[in-house]
């Protein structure tokens, strides 16, 4: 009787280990059903973007947002058009602040402001910056971290996501 119930429990965990890994690879949340517009003029809709794109909620007002934006350049810069940057401002930002900014930062990624918090409410009424998500191709959130990234472990991300050109 204690093999079979070793057996069992062994194969228990084995079940769950299982699950956590396909889930901390996959993702087991979708993005929400949201279409953002790029630089470019290019529609893409987060729930099958069809290449990773990393999502980053920022303000003018946050110190760490500013203190990350050439982190996230060096990515974008790094896999090119293997992936793409969301930066949305939130909607408590003033806009004339945030255009101020991005003049002053011509950074090589997407800006967009939420000026009516319609992309902070569908990510879950996000109100802390920074918070980023990285949603595979598939539309899966692989990534979802509230204040500093981990810009190492993101790029590795992308890196496994991205498709190889």
């Amino acid at each position: 009787m204690k093999s079979l119930s070793t057996k069992l429990f062994a194969g228990l965990v084995a079940v769950l280990v299982g699950a956590l890994v396909y889930f901390s690879i996959s993702g087991g949340e979708k993005a929400p059903n949201v279409q953002v517009t790029l630089d470019s003029g290019e529609q893409i809709n987060l729930t099958l973007p069809k290449k990773p794109i990393l999502v980053n909620f920022w303000a003018t007002s946050c110190p760490s947002c500013v203190a990350k934006m050439p982190d996230m350049a060096k990515l974008k810069q790094e896999f090119g058009d293997r992936f793409e940057i969301v930066a949305i401002s939130m909607d408590y930002d003033p806009k004339n602040q945030v255009d101020a900014f991005i003049r002053a930062n011509p950074y090589p990624f997407n800006f967009i402001q939420d000026t009516d918090g319609a992309y902070s409410q569908a990510f879950g009424n996000i109100r802390l910056t920074p918070t980023t998500f990285l949603i595979a191709p598939n539309g899966n959130i692989v990534y979802r971290k509230i204040g500093d990234s981990d810009f190492e472990f993101l790029a590795q991300r992308i890196n496994q996501l991205s498709p190889q050109f």
